[in-house]
């Protein structure tokens, strides 16, 4: 598949090298410019390019901002990419890194607010696994341990793709539901962090409490 990756942080940069390894044609994107990716993709193959051409005919985007940087991306990033899935790895930490967004503080699902500041449906993914375990912890589709990732939104056709993803890089996909009920694999949430197995996110998930702790939520 034909996939750019928008941001080159911990979970990006960690993308970047495990989709480019499996075969896939990966195009690499930040907010400094791609003369800044140089070493990223030498190492991995993957291609620097400006966010703009990171989301231009690609099959899936991968958004791995932090939160407060997702109004800044390019008005009408997305324009025509009717076909394109777009999956959102962002989390919100209004007190050490985002400050106060007043749509996610009033109930907003963190996932929602992104789609609504890009103008395209996203899917929630990447966001609870830490980026280590993406690295290393993968297993072959039946093996014992295998740890899940939940997968929110409201396209069936985009989660599938991203499921069939996942399975690639050697993780469970588990449909958790509507972008709306995304609320569940939210920081803090039993599912968030951990390195459960497809049961355990079902039952994580199921048991998620509705209220943002006070710890993740602006003063």
């Amino acid at each position: 598949m034909k996939i750019g990756i928008i941001g080159a942080g911990n979970i990006g940069g960690t993308l970047v090298r495990r989709l480019a390894a499996l075969g896939h044609e990966v195009s690499v994107a930040n907010s400094r410019g791609p003369e800044t990716l140089a070493d990223l993709a030498r190492e991995s193959g993957a291609k620097a390019v400006t966010v703009e051409e990171a989301a231009r005919g690609k099959d899936v985007v991968i958004v791995t901002i932090p939160e407060k940087n997702v109004p800044r991306l390019p008005k009408g990033l997305f324009a025509g990419a009717d076909r394109t899935v777009v999956v959102d790895t962002g989390n919100y930490y209004p007190r050490n890194r985002d400050g106060r967004i007043d749509e996610i503080e009033n109930g907003m699902t963190e996932s929602r607010w992104v789609e609504r500041q890009i103008g395209h449906p996203v899917v929630k993914a990447f966001n609870n696994i830490y980026a280590k375990h993406l690295l290393e912890r993968g297993k072959p589709k039946g093996e014992p341990g295998r740890i899940a990732l939940p997968v929110a939104g409201d396209d069936a056709r985009a989660k599938q793709v991203l499921i069939g993803l996942l399975d690639e890089l050697g993780f469970d996909g588990v449909d958790a539901g509507s972008l709306d009920e995304s609320w569940r694999q939210q920081p803090a949430t039993p599912v968030y962090g951990t390195d459960l197995d497809a049961e355990g996110v079902e039952r994580a998930l199921a048991g998620a409490p509705r209220e943002r702790p006070a710890d993740f939520r602006a003063r």
